[in-house]
């Protein structure tokens, strides 16, 4: 710590029963600096962050602000000190408007109290979108109908439309596409001139060595160490975050089996994407990268039968499939995990058991009733596989960390015994040592022959696991690469419309 501080965390412990979420941590934080905070999912970031802002009281330790002890008793308490945070969890209301949202406690009103100046609102709300860089988000429209990616600039606009001092953002890239990444970090260098301290937690290690001024590692509650990005590597980071060494992020792929496992004929939708084909052969990784809005995730979901399509075939292994239904398709052998596992993949309120269990119901029944005990078993063997941590089938969804439930989403369509998997950002929101573990686990799964269609907004991502890479913008396919031609250049240049 020193004099320049303006935030200092000391000797800061949290318990939750037996679990120690952080044990004596220092922490601190100056005016005009984004301090990155970083370690594997379970090391108490969240935990750390949610003391700061009120939302949990700590057990030991001290707090100080501009110098002066400070003990936050409630979010709202925290605000008034100007203490702000964006969390993964968005805190929008959906059937407001974008407007209500970002002016949420403050909208304007006419002469007569308690009576909204509309006009004056929208405006406001159009001002602050355009001050930070997110302007074309239509103020009038509900928040339940925005994209994920709309949905964080609101958000962000939401606390910015307030006077801060302390800005926490918790995984604002991993809804973002590059283009609204970048201006996320321009508004954030924007922030470091107007004085205001950025906390900054992010799983993507190039982003945190771009953005951050310092980065400290928490790792099984407790405090490893604080660098500088100009003198430290990824490496290093990751080494203080794991413990070890993780060697090759990405798996030595083995050549694609000739069979074709699903194959997609001029695939249409009424506003979406249009002349969709692509075919995907048994245990090929096939990419599939665009930027936010270039119709890849709604491909996806018309091959899986959540939405309908107008024109087009599919076939799976040789023969016509019209998946009426993501029920039918689940049958037929397709599954898809989802971008959101929050709000599409899980039941947080469930057990590991009845989540795992929940797309493969049928397998485990009789005359409709379930097998409880078939039912433990194979999911046990799944979870175990898979090493979903705690492997305890009671405990509720909602008790594990982010990248356990992404592999218990996983567990749920592996169950299934699916021939076609596809695989929506399936390692947003995860720690480094998360994603190798599930980069291992794709890999296996199409060494078995399981053909996987890869969708990600990561680059690193695609080419490291992919086969072969397909690039979509504004609804319709415009590259391929083969994983010998395949580079960022051409696919961000390919992803957006710029001729090389």
């Amino acid at each position: 710590m020193n004099q320049t501080d303006f935030l200092v965390m000391r000797g800061i412990s949290k318990s939750f029963d037996e679990t120690q979420a952080l044990r004596n941590v220092d922490f601190s934080g100056a005016i005009g600096e984004v301090h990155a905070i970083s370690g594997e999912n379970g090391a108490g970031k969240s935990t750390l962050v949610k003391i700061l802002t009120g939302a949990i009281p700590r057990d030991a330790g001290e707090i100080l602000l501009e110098g002066e002890r400070i003990d936050l008793k409630t979010p709202q308490h925290a605000r008034r000190l100007g203490i702000y945070a964006v969390y993964q969890e968005f805190s929008l209301v959906p059937h407001l408007t974008v407007a209500e949202n970002i002016l949420l406690g403050q909208m304007p009103s006419i002469r007569v109290q308690g009576v909204v100046d509309w006009a004056k609102a929208y405006r406001q709300a159009e001002e602050i979108l355009s001050s930070i860089g997110f302007e074309g988000i239509n103020v009038h429209q509900t928040v339940s109908q925005l994209s994920v990616s709309h949905q964080q600039m609101v958000e962000i606009a939401k606390a910015l439309a307030k006077r801060r001092k302390i800005l926490i953002l918790d995984e604002p890239s991993a809804v973002l596409s590059q283009d609204e990444l970048t201006r996320l970090f321009s508004l954030m260098r924007q922030l470091k001139k107007e004085k205001t301290l950025i906390l900054y937690i992010s799983h993507r290690l190039d982003e945190v060595f771009e953005i951050a001024d310092r980065i400290t590692v928490l790792k099984d509650g407790q405090l490893v160490g604080t660098v500088k990005p100009k003198e430290s590597d990824q490496n290093q980071l990751i080494k203080m975050m794991v413990g070890r060494n993780l060697g090759e992020i990405f798996p030595v792929r083995i050549p694609p089996r000739a069979d074709v496992a699903l194959e997609v004929r001029n695939l249409s939708n009424e506003k979406d994407f249009a002349d969709i084909s692509l075919t995907l052969r048994q245990g090929e990784i096939l990419g599939m990268f665009g930027l936010v809005g270039s119709g890849r995730t709604q491909v996806a979901r018309c091959i899986f039968g959540a939405d309908p399509f107008t024109t087009g075939e599919i076939l799976l292994n040789g023969k016509p499939i019209l998946p009426k239904s993501p029920r039918h398709a689940v049958r037929s052998g397709i599954a898809l995990l989802t971008e959101d596992r929050k709000r599409d993949g899980l039941v947080m309120h469930c057990t590991l058991r009845d989540n795992a269990s929940m797309a493969s119901y049928l397998s485990l029944s009789w005359w409709g009733v379930i097998d409880r005990r078939k039912q433990a078993l194979k999911v046990q063997q799944k979870i175990q596989e898979l090493d979903v941590r705690p492997p305890l089938l009671e405990r509720l969804a909602s008790h594990l960390s982010g990248g356990n439930q992404q592999k218990l989403v996983l567990a749920k369509w592996l169950m299934t015994q699916a021939s076609v998997l596809i695989l929506d950002e399936p390692t947003r929101g995860v720690d480094v040592a998360t994603k190798v573990e599930i980069y291992h686990i794709i890999n296996d799964l199409a060494r078995d022959g399981m053909g996987i269609l890869l969708i990600s907004s990561e680059l690193p991502e695609i080419l490291g696991m992919s086969d072969r890479a397909l690039v979509m913008r504004e609804g319709h396919l415009v590259g391929e690469f083969n994983r010998s031609q395949a580079n960022e250049e051409k696919l961000l240049a390919s992803a957006a419309g710029v001729s090389q």
